[in-house]
């Protein structure tokens, strides 16, 4: 490079799925040449199905109209802002300001970085979830902001030490990540604690971003923190429809809250793009309206993997929770360290290089996935089946 990248680059490495995508890439070139099937691939939850008709129709007929190709509004269509109003209000119970509490963006992951930059100054400590979602941490790192990772542990059903954190240092600390139904460890949420989290962040004068996307999958009763008394003063949610309406590529999200802090959110989303293709929104305004029995018969084909996944999660001796909820199963292993890698890396690599099967080892979430793997459920049956087979195979001639 004629240049040296910029110094922040150094807080972080290039993304855990794109460095392991490539080299399953290479490793399918490999089993091609032995004549051998491609990788199965359990590692990243992009969900496989077909996104609400209505939507698909709508996109169609609105992208090959003249004048919808231009810069859209930065804040978002008036018919999307209010569609996730309703939606908001409709499942979450949730009333919003459609005008001034919710922002629209290119999908979630978007607002993960916006309101780092947005919110912190460099030196601000962070509190990040540990096991949680890596960009948590590299977009606080990129933000010059320190990292201050607080414990899940699966003794305590994935939930923040209430007590420990108390007795952190919290000096310094602005903003809190949480995430509920939780990526990797598919705990719920409860009122309760959405009810200690709003008191805790109140009392200590700390922004809490609830990470919202898997609220519609494998669960129930959907809930916001922002259906709490007193949470909007304190707390923002991001949401998006790329896990419960099949539109993870569409990139559609929201982040919502308090309208002073939306609005501060814009200002930095304003730099940034140019707003997003106006079919996309339409269409996404469709896709809103979808009732229980789009989400029933979704959640019907995730319980049906769920049994093949929790089958070969059984058969790699891994131990987990049925009962979770989101994309993933998390399955606790027990194996030894081994050549410096944590034991979920062990066996992910023993069933990826044995069997031609990925499953992502947990330590990529935090020191408390060390000991874990994750199986999504973005995949049909039939290939969830041909895993379980190959694992099998790989576990009897061991």
């Amino acid at each position: 490079m004629i240049i040296p990248p910029a110094h922040r680059t150094e807080t972080v490495r290039e993304y855990y799925f794109s460095v392991k995508n490539r080299e399953i890439a290479a490793l399918n070139a490999e089993r091609a040449s032995r004549g051998e099937k491609p990788v199965i691939n359990l590692g990243i939850g992009s969900p496989d199905g077909t996104p609400p008709r209505e939507a698909l129709e709508t996109l169609s007929a609105l992208a090959v109209r003249d004048g919808v190709h231009g810069y859209q509004s930065y804040m978002g269509t008036p018919e999307l802002r209010q569609a996730y109003a309703d939606w908001y209000r409709r499942y979450y119970g949730v009333t919003l300001d459609p005008a001034t509490e919710i922002q629209p963006l290119t999908g979630s992951k978007e607002g993960i970085l916006l309101s780092c930059l947005t919110f912190l100054n460099e030196g601000d400590g962070v509190l990040v979830p540990d096991p949680g979602y890596p960009t948590y941490t590299s977009a606080s790192l990129l933000s010059g902001a320190r990292v201050i990772k607080y414990d899940l542990k699966e003794e305590n059903g994935w939930y923040p030490d209430f007590e420990a954190l108390e007795r952190m240092d919290l000096r310094g600390v602005k903003m809190m990540w949480t995430n509920y139904p939780g990526m990797p460890t598919g705990a719920r949420a409860s009122r309760e604690l959405y009810a200690r989290l709003v008191d805790f962040a109140t009392r200590h004068k700390i922004l809490i971003i609830n990470d919202n996307p898997y609220s519609f999958i494998r669960n129930r009763e959907p809930l916001s923190i922002l259906s709490i008394p007193g949470a909007k003063a304190c707390c923002l949610e991001m949401n998006s429809l790329s896990k419960a309406h099949n539109m993870a590529g569409w990139r559609l999200g929201l982040i919502a809250g308090e309208a002073a802090a939306v609005r501060e959110v814009l200002k930095v989303k304003s730099q940034m793009d140019s707003g997003i293709f106006r079919p996309l929104q339409l269409a996404a305004v469709e896709a809103l309206k979808a009732g229980p029995e789009w989400f029933d018969a979704l959640n019907a084909e995730y319980r049906r993997r769920a049994v093949v996944a929790g089958e070969i999660l059984d058969t790699l001796g891994a131990v987990y929770d049925p009962d979770s909820a989101g994309l993933f199963l998390f399955g606790r292993v027990d194996v030894a360290p081994e050549g410096g890698k944590t034991p979920g890396e062990v066996v992910s690599d023993r069933v990826l290089y044995g069997a031609g099967v990925f499953l992502t080892p947990g330590f990529i979430f935090g020191r408390n996935g060390e000991n874990y793997i994750r199986i999504s459920l973005c995949a049909p049956v039939p290939v969830l089946e041909e895993a379980l087979e190959r694992c099998k195979l790989l576990i009897n001639n061991k």
